[in-house]
């Protein structure tokens, strides 16, 4: 399983040194860069919405719409 965790400036050394003591939790990658942060957090967004579309608990706009505001 993967998971994706958006943790406090502060509090990440601490963290990433209590999970490196955990022996079935690999840390894959660290991201600090805060524009592939903000990257990744709009791709999370995005699947998020799709998600809550699929529920019929939101509405998104059609590629149609998507263009003519362009």
């Amino acid at each position: 399983m993967k998971v994706i965790l958006d943790i406090q400036e502060s509090k990440a050394p601490f963290f990433i040194e209590l999970v490196n003591g955990l022996k079935y939790v690999r840390i894959v990658k660290q991201i600090k860069d805060k524009r592939k942060s903000k990257a990744i957090q709009d791709i999370v967004d995005a699947f998020n919405d799709v998600k809550l579309h699929e529920e019929g608990e939101k509405t998104l706009k059609s590629a149609k719409q998507l263009l003519d505001e362009i």
